[in-house]
């Protein structure tokens, strides 16, 4: 138990660092003042959303936890569970917050420093996302070991099993959190970015975040409240439900405390990792960020082999070997997973060329080419995943399949930093165009927006990957449960039984009713976001002439009623009603997704036990839901990144059979219509997915000792 004080030192350590680059953050200059105000108004617009989400999901965790604090009283367990949740939602909640706060410091001090240099910019916007990412696995690690440590330490179990069956309580916590932050702010987001891409970009013909669209200052708030929040939560979950499936599968196979504490060492360990790789992560000028990324990410993930390697050697003594082997199979899945992602929805590659070059004959080519990339894109990671469970598998047994999930979320920390980095240098780019900054500057932030594209889809298909493990581990860790309640070795799930097929396909056919509801939400806000952007376009006499004068070409050939006529519309556009839309529309829309996922397992369970067969019924609907969501998750979100970056390519002048066409053009519309369609695509549903099938799991994890 000793040895698990220098696991929380490393948590409290994760804190220091993210306090610390916090206050490098807050130290660096801010820019001119209309780089301030625009600033003000992105942070100001986040937490306002932040805060009504947390005022809604407060309601629903106080009601969740006297549910489970009841259940567990009716069937004599602890009530501590609903502590456990308690403090993983909190934990959850507190790591977006965090994230999302210097976020919306470090967008305009991004702007500020892309104007002297891109070396400067890349720095200030990883610096960033690396309190992101730390805060995430410092408040993991602190919130798992404390919680396993003062629950062992003060006596209020004496058995391991119930100790660790109530720890997993944190796990139902920071689940219900993402789900809630993922759905609601990808709506936020797509809401705002596809009224102000259609109505702009398509309709008025204006450039990409223009301070004269009314839409722009939500478009930028959408990327803190999805990008950095959402994902934040996204990966905690991941990262803890990995930690505890391990844990809880250690105890059940090995009946050993080393192999309980092993996932929180490794966990420890991952964060010291991650600090020294977000030291190797630069870039001169001239250099391609791009690479200084994988720097930081492949360095950290060598380190970590040998860490892991030190690590389970000395900690256990049965398969130890085996037990490396199946992490390492877990990391260089991950690592896998991420290139392929890269391959498919990166600047320059393939697959996004072959959008660009059918963006020449209109959206429907365009929209269909990307279709066929995200679909292609399923086949090599869902291989990859498979073979990470059956080698896993043969190397250690079901914990090896656990401790897979872990070594992929080993170095959460830089990945997670990596990723947040995106958001903040598409805001840094706004910014630049909203101030009116030289065209140099916006060319800076564009290279790095176009890289942070490609780390934000390998950051989801990390997600989607771990997600598939991750919920392997807890399902296996459910079956132990159910065998150790039910005095079934082995627990066997028939899927020849009528009832267990039954909650198969209802369990696949989930992902796509959850897709539907979180995409129908998106095109609901985005209609009311479009006709208001409309609306101020066609009823403000100021917008509607400063549009009239932006149409006349270079700023060069306008007269001084031009300029003067032009300076007055730019204060007219009504940004905070924008704002308000996507708010209103995200609380109210992400409530039905998120119940879907909480009350299905419960449902499926209860009928299942008129005819006796609650847990596998259970079973069918969680393996169901996991095959299609992961199939469903990856499509979705490598679709969405591929039709992005094609966008983005013929905005930069990608010739296509010899010629280049650019903004404005019949083929970037055709392009921008692609990327609005991929939108919800990319940031709500598809990357919602891989949290429904964890939540799923760990809810039927949780209240397994309580419904058979």
């Amino acid at each position: 138990m000793d040895n698990l004080y220098y696991v929380l030192g490393a948590g409290v350590l994760a804190m220091v660092y993210a306090f610390w680059k916090t206050s490098w953050i807050n130290n660096q200059d801010e820019g001119s003042d209309r780089m301030k105000q625009i600033g003000a108004s992105i942070a100001d617009g986040a937490m306002a959303f932040l805060k009504a989400e947390y005022r809604v999901l407060a309601i629903f965790v106080v009601i969740v936890a006297c549910l489970l604090a009841f259940a567990a009283n009716n069937q004599g367990d602890s009530w501590l569970v609903s502590v456990s949740f308690l403090s993983g939602a909190i934990a959850s909640a507190l790591a977006g917050f965090l994230g999302m706060k210097v976020a919306t410091k470090a967008n305009n001090r991004t702007t500020n420093a892309a104007q002297s240099s891109l070396a400067k910019a890349l720095n200030v916007a990883f610096t960033g996302g690396s309190v992101m990412g730390l805060s995430v696995v410092g408040l993991g690690v602190l919130g798992v070991t404390g919680l396993y440590v003062i629950y062992s330490q003060c006596g209020f179990f004496s058995d391991t099993q119930k100790l660790i069956q109530t720890i997993t309580g944190f796990s139902l916590g920071a689940s219900s959190i993402a789900l809630f932050a993922r759905v609601g702010g990808g709506i936020y987001t797509k809401a705002a970015d596809v009224g102000a891409d259609l109505v702009g970009k398509v309709e008025a013909g204006i450039p990409e975040d223009h301070p004269l669209n009314p839409a722009t200052i939500a478009d930028n708030v959408g990327d803190n409240v999805g990008d950095v929040a959402g994902m934040g939560a996204d990966l905690f979950e991941s990262y803890v439900g990995a930690i505890i499936g391990s844990m809880v599968l250690g105890w059940a196979i090995f009946g050993d405390l080393d192999y309980v504490t092993l996932p929180l060492y490794i966990a420890g360990a991952g964060i010291i990792v991650s600090i020294i790789g977000t030291f190797m992560v630069s870039v001169k000028e001239g250099g391609s960020p791009q690479k200084a990324l994988n720097i930081g990410e492949f360095g950290s993930s060598g380190i970590m082999v040998v860490v892991m390697y030190l690590l389970i050697t000395k900690t256990v003594d049965t398969n130890a070997m085996g037990i490396f082997y199946a992490t390492l199979i877990g990391l260089a899945a991950g690592l896998g997973i991420g290139l392929i992602t890269e391959h498919y929805t990166g600047t320059g590659t393939k697959p996004v060329k072959s959008v660009v070059d059918q963006s020449i004959t209109g959206s429907a080519t365009n929209i269909i080419a990307g279709l066929g990339v995200g679909m292609q894109s399923t086949f090599i990671p869902v291989i990859i995943i498979a073979g990470a469970i059956v080698f896993a598998h043969h190397n250690a047994g079901l914990y090896g399949i656990a401790m897979a999930a872990l070594g992929m979320l080993a170095n959460t920390g830089i990945q997670l930093a990596v990723d947040a980095y995106g958001p903040i240098s598409d805001n840094a780019g706004g910014i630049a165009e909203m101030a009116g900054l030289p065209a140099e500057v916006r060319e800076r932030t564009d290279k790095l927006d176009a890289v942070g594209n490609t780390t934000a889809a390998i950051g989801k298909g990390f997600a989607i990957g771990s997600a598939a493990l991750t919920t392997l581990a807890l399902f296996a860790a459910f079956s132990e449960i159910i065998k150790s309640k039910l005095g079934e070795s082995p627990f066997v799930i028939n899927i020849s039984e009528p009832v267990v097929m039954a909650a198969l396909f209802i369990g696949a056919m989930l992902p796509f009713l959850f897709s539907s509801l979180a995409m129908g939400a998106v095109g609901r806000a985005a209609m009311a976001m479009i006709e208001e952007v409309r609306r101020q376009f066609r009823d403000t006499p100021e917008l509607k002439a400063a549009l009239e004068v932006l149409g006349k070409g270079d700023e060069s050939s306008w007269s001084d009623e031009d300029k003067s006529t032009y300076e007055a519309g730019l204060t007219k556009a009504d940004h905070g009603r924008c704002i308000e839309i996507s708010t209103q529309s995200a609380i109210r829309e992400m409530l039905l997704p998120g119940l879907l996922a909480v009350t299905t397992p419960i449902i499926i369970g209860l009928l299942g036990n008129l005819v006796n067969m609650g847990p596998q019924a259970l079973g069918g609907l969680l393996a169901g839901v996991t095959v299609s969501g992961v199939a469903m998750a990856i499509f979705q979100s490598n679709a969405g990144g591929a039709w992005d970056n094609a966008k983005k390519m013929i905005e930069e002048g990608t010739e296509i059979n010899g010629e280049s066409y650019g903004k404005g053009s019949d083929v970037h519309k055709a392009a921008v219509v692609g990327d609005t369609v991929g939108d919800p695509f990319k940031d709500t549903s598809g990357p919602s997915l891989n949290i429904l099938i964890k939540l799923m799991s760990v809810v039927s994890l949780v209240i397994a000792p309580f419904l058979f």
